[in-house]
């Protein structure tokens, strides 16, 4: 999809305040607000604009800790990492899964309240997703960047 700066401008305000009325969309990108709503819609319509939704603070949820699960499968055969995607799919505190080259197979990153919370989760989800040979697990200390806004060029 071809973006002008009006299409640009107008995601990059939706992307940092899905909730600003259309009227003062319109203002902020200097369009009409006929134009503006035209914009959105065809934005909304090619699938650019997945949905809208409420960022909530990780903290504030009782879930402030950040693993980062790197897993190898047995066989990386397709109807394999159908089953193990399906699967991983279903875990609640599976919050992004990564299809990966290199040492691992798969990169998850998973949100927990604590580090028994993260036991249980291994235990119960982790090791019996389907094809697992093995998951090295690491505890993130801190976030420094997480970037929720993508760089329109």
């Amino acid at each position: 999809m071809n973006l002008d700066r009006f299409d640009r401008a107008i995601l990059q305000i939706l992307q940092a305040d899905g909730r600003i009325s259309n009227t003062e969309l319109a203002q902020r990108v200097n369009l009409s607000e006929s134009a503006c709503l035209r914009r959105v819609r065809a934005l909304e319509q090619s699938g650019l604009i997945e949905r809208y939704a409420a960022i909530l603070n990780q903290q504030k949820a009782g879930l402030p800790v950040n693993v980062f699960v790197n897993i190898t499968l047995d066989r990386q055969d397709e109807p394999d990492l159908r089953k193990f995607e399906e699967s991983v799919r279903n875990i609640p505190e599976v919050m992004e899964c990564y299809l990966m080259t290199g040492d691992y197979d798969y990169t998850v990153r998973v949100v927990v309240s604590d580090t028994a919370d993260f036991e249980r989760v291994h235990s119960k989800y982790l090791t019996r997703l389907p094809g697992v040979a093995r998951v090295h697990s690491s505890f993130a200390l801190r976030t420094v960047q997480k970037a929720r806004e993508l760089p329109l060029r």
